[in-house]
């Protein structure tokens, strides 16, 4: 390193502070050392920067800086978390709106097709309380009815079933299907306002993806509902009433 090398180098050194440790200032250290010049240079340069200092020092600052320092930075903060808030929404708004998108592009439809779910569908109607599209208990006129409104029609009775009385029909829908509902009143007391307690759902086996494939009827329990649960020509009956096993069974 030679003498303006070190003056360059020089320029940066901050006597009392850590700049003795950089490689660069202590070679151009021991260098003035040795360099009456070099030495010479750096003690005015020093006494400058100690000049300097003093001038600065004796500079009182303007009334208020303080605290409009602390304002502004406070305001700054502020500002920055507007800022935050407002991407945050801005994003939010966006991710709701593609979610909407995807929804009316591609509606979800977690198990719309699976016989458990075509079940559960059914019992509700049937617990939730329904209106009859035509009250009567003449078999030919139900089935007419549900003829006409294009509902299976040629549904097939087990021979206990025949003689319990019919009250009265609906159509339900399931997806694109429609479904016969054949409502039966058994006889037992009923509680106010209910106006069956045997139910008979008829569909398409071909709508209800999973259904069972044999014309033994299964029973299940579903809510407060016992539930059975058979196949005949194509057509996929679902018998339900309250109870459990024994309740169900002199139907079938």
């Amino acid at each position: 390193m030679n003498r303006e090398e070190a003056k360059t180098v020089l320029l940066l050194y901050r006597p009392g502070l850590a700049d003795d440790a950089d490689p660069q200032i202590a070679a151009a250290l021991a260098l003035a050392k040795h360099d009456q010049e070099l030495a010479r240079w750096l003690a005015e340069h020093g006494a400058r920067q100690n000049a300097l200092r003093a001038a600065f020092r004796q500079i009182a600052a303007p009334a208020g800086l303080k605290e409009q320092i602390i304002s502004e930075q406070a305001a700054l903060q502020k500002m920055a978390a507007r800022r935050r808030r407002l991407a945050f929404a801005t994003l939010a708004a966006a991710v709701a709106g593609l979610i909407l998108l995807a929804a009316l592009t591609f509606p979800f439809r977690p198990a719309d097709d699976t016989f458990t779910v075509f079940r559960s569908r059914m019992v509700k109607i049937a617990l939730r309380g329904y209106a009859m599209d035509l009250a009567t208990n003449n078999a030919v006129e139900i089935r007419s009815y549900l003829a006409r409104n294009r509902a299976p029609a040629d549904y097939v009775l087990p021979a206990s079933l025949q003689p319990v009385k019919m009250i009265g029909c609906a159509v339900q829908r399931w997806q694109n299907a429609k479904v016969s509902m054949i409502c039966f009143h058994t006889g037992k007391p009923l509680p106010p306002g209910q106006q069956g307690d045997l139910w008979l759902f008829v569909v398409d086996r071909a709508s209800v993806k999973s259904a069972p494939e044999t014309d033994l009827p299964r029973l299940a329990a579903v809510n407060r509902l016992v539930t059975a649960t058979w196949v005949k020509d194509g057509k996929l009956y679902l018998l339900e009433t309250e109870g459990t096993a024994p309740a169900i069974r002199p139907y079938l």
